[in-house]
């Protein structure tokens, strides 16, 4: 108990506390009330109390037992009649029930231990003591009171539960007449009706039909079956409609010689809204792990899919397998702008027949804003809008030959996903589902990490084709004129300019490494500085009228060639025209790489195109090529440094030691050394039978 307040009523008075648990709280009592507290086992009887003709001044019953509830107070009324009673259950073991059976065994209040119990055995003695005070334990006229009214049944029935749940209390007959109610003063105001106007009238009149039928029935259950029955309803008040939850209690005598029950409202309105946000919570964190559950079941399928077509069908398959959506597939964007239809999977057949149809031109704002942007689109709302109205509409993120589709389908929210990898847009993938509250913060998030999954994957596919390919399919292109540096710079001076080799680091920045040959180095330090493409450049190698620059540039076209599942064979540039050699799979779609060149440069031509064989070699034969390519003392200085450490960090040997070991000088093991690295590094970074990668 938290009260301590240790003013005495009276120093001669006494509890009898009659408790489940030990002697502490009966102890607790005494000290915060300064009485004297007995205390006697709920299992043992009282009569040993008796013996001295002591009399207590209260007695304090805790139980949450309602049969040893009512032996107990028999007991306590045989022994003790005018001793007021209290009844006090343990924490959450009170009900209705233990209440209905403790007033209407004529206590004189009831409340849980762990409430206010030391105030209200001080109002009960200080009401005893008054002069022609009452039995009846009721608390001064100046103390806070409830809205009760009555036709003279037992109001005092009504109190003890009003006042111990946040419950209004109504007495109610079988034929759902109100003989009491009982409105508590903070909630009074809420009421159309005054409480003192709600006695003899009936459920009828005070519901509309439906519902007063079954709440009717919900008394005339509790009356037969002699249980608590418990039921929600909607009723007016002056805040508007509120949810309120009845439990009816059967009175186990007749009042006013009719069978009658409590009914116990209370306003859940506020229990129900915070119920139906945890819910939504918990719906919500479910749908995010089936997303990232999909996710993941994607990425699985991704690594064992052998081809682009494949991983799409996947893809579309796994994400309406999740129940989540009615509707996924994938466009390829074209030349001319628009999106091709490659797969498509789902129960939303109208959308997806509609969409298979659009074969080019509008696929609406949503699907191209995410081609752009190369960022997750969203729309919902998409069947709120009048379809009478003029105005604009989210519908309209969509083509209008999909709009009809969407409404027949009852799809109400779609997302665009980019599927990109380092730059380049492979395609779009749309999903459409029929909740309003899909593709939030959190499943776009997961949307876009899927798109980028994809992404990656068919570009592995297309390298992969491409690597274990032994023959593809050789194109060659001239460019004619384009905003390149290699092209102005060839126009504006008498050189030529080669591509060695071009890449992204993990960082994401874009290097080129090209040789030029007619100019020096400083001529083309001087004017790359001017050109808005090329972010930095670096003087690899000067050598009068050829030199070699490293270039970082802000994009870059090769790597979007690259990313399109081509290998550069050669790039050279003379008098503004390009030359490109690229190497593509041989089951490749040779028109549509054709069309992502000629969309990068309006004046690519397409000059030749060519079946070429790559023969295998396997590891033994590519062992004896580059042991072939190395000198005796290079092969010295390699295994050496190798097997003394000298690769290791921290490092084994020096290279002072490695020297002494082969008896020459340090810069000579250095020489060897170098040049069998070199022979090693050019082996793997370029190829033998023609040039450079």
């Amino acid at each position: 108990m938290t009260d301590t307040h240790h003013e005495s009523v009276r120093e001669s008075g006494t509890i009898l506390y009659v408790g489940e648990r030990t002697t502490p709280p009966a102890r607790d009592l005494q000290s915060a009330s300064g009485l004297e507290a007995d205390y006697v086992p709920i299992d043992r009887g009282i009569e040993e109390l008796t013996d001295g003709g002591h009399e207590p001044d209260v007695v304090v019953v805790e139980t949450g037992d309602r049969e040893r509830l009512t032996t107990h107070l028999e007991t306590v009324e045989e022994h003790f009649p005018a001793v007021p009673i209290i009844v006090a259950p343990p924490a959450e073991r009170g009900s209705e029930g233990l209440a209905a059976a403790a007033v209407r065994a004529g206590v004189t209040d009831y409340v849980p231990f762990e409430g206010n119990l030391v105030e209200r055995v001080r109002t009960t003695l200080r009401v005893r003591e008054r002069e022609n005070g009452s039995e009846d334990g009721r608390p001064d006229s100046d103390e806070k009171q409830d809205h009760t009214t009555s036709t003279g049944t037992d109001s005092e029935y009504l109190r003890v539960l009003a006042e111990t749940l946040p419950d209004e209390a109504f007495v109610i007959d079988e034929n759902g007449e109100y003989l009491e109610a009982r409105v508590r003063s903070d909630s009074a105001h809420l009421y159309t009706v005054p409480a003192e106007d709600l006695p003899g009238s009936t459920l009828q009149e005070a519901f509309p039909s439906e519902t007063a039928t079954e709440l009717l029935d919900c008394v005339s259950r509790s009356l037969e079956t002699g249980d608590v029955q418990t039921v929600e309803y909607v009723t007016e008040t002056t805040a508007g409609d509120r949810l309120y939850e009845g439990r009816v209690v059967p009175i186990d005598e007749p009042v006013d010689g009719r069978p009658a029950v409590v009914w116990l409202a209370r306003d859940v309105t506020e229990r129900a809204r915070r119920e139906r946000e945890l819910r939504r919570r918990r719906d919500h964190l479910e749908t995010i792990n089936q997303i990232n559950d999909v996710v993941r079941r994607v990425v699985h399928t991704l690594v064992e899919a052998p081809t682009r077509d494949d991983i799409e069908r996947k893809v579309c398959d796994q994400i309406v397998g999740s129940g989540l959506y009615c509707g996924a597939w994938v466009g390829e964007p074209t030349s001319e702008e628009s999106l091709d239809y490659r797969t498509g999977s789902g129960s939303a057949t109208s959308f997806l027949e509609a969409v298979d149809e659009t074969t080019a031109g509008d696929h609406g704002r949503l699907l191209e804003r995410a081609v752009e942007t190369g960022d997750v689109q969203t729309v919902t709302g998409l069947l709120d809008p009048d379809p009478e109205s003029e105005s604009e509409s989210e519908s309209d993120e969509l083509a209008t030959p999909h709009q009809s589709a969407v409404r027949e389908d009852e799809i109400r929210s779609a997302v665009a996903v980019p599927i990109t990898h380092d730059g380049t847009v492979y395609g779009v993938l749309n999903v459409v589902a029929r909740r309003d509250d899909a593709f939030s913060e959190s499943e776009q998030a997961a949307f876009q990490l899927l798109g980028e999954t994809i992404g990656f994957a068919i570009n592995a596919v297309k390298n992969r084709r491409l690597l274990f390919a032994d023959a593809a399919i050789e194109l060659e292109f001239r460019i004619d004129g384009g905003d390149s540096f290699s092209m102005n710079l060839t126009e504006r001076f008498d050189c030529a300019c080669r591509l060695e080799w071009a890449g992204t680091t993990t960082g994401g920045k874009v290097y080129q490494y090209v040789t030029v040959e007619g100019i020096g180095g400083e001529t083309v330090l001087d004017r790359a500085a001017g050109d808005d493409s090329i972010e930095e450049c670096r003087l690899i190698h000067d050598g009068g009228d050829r030199c070699t620059v490293e270039i970082r540039l802000s994009k870059s076209v090769v790597r979007s060639l690259t990313n399109r599942g081509a290998t550069i064979r050669d790039v050279t540039v003379r008098d503004g025209v390009a030359t490109t050699v690229v190497e593509i799979p041989r089951d490749a779609d040779v028109r549509r790489f054709v069309d992502v060149v000629q969309t990068i440069y309006e004046r690519a031509e397409l000059t030749a195109r060519r079946e070429v064989d790559r023969p295998v070699h396997t590891a033994t034969e590519r062992r004896e090529r580059i042991l072939d390519s190395l000198t005796d003392r290079q092969f010295t200085a390699l295994r050496l440094a190798y097997y003394a450490g000298y690769f290791d960090w921290p490092r084994g040997s020096t290279g002072e030691e490695i020297a002494e070991t082969m008896d020459v000088s340090p810069p000579t093991m250095h020489q060897h050394l170098r040049k069998a690295q070199h022979e090693l590094l050019s082996e793997f970074f370029e190829e033998r039978t023609g040039p450079p990668n």
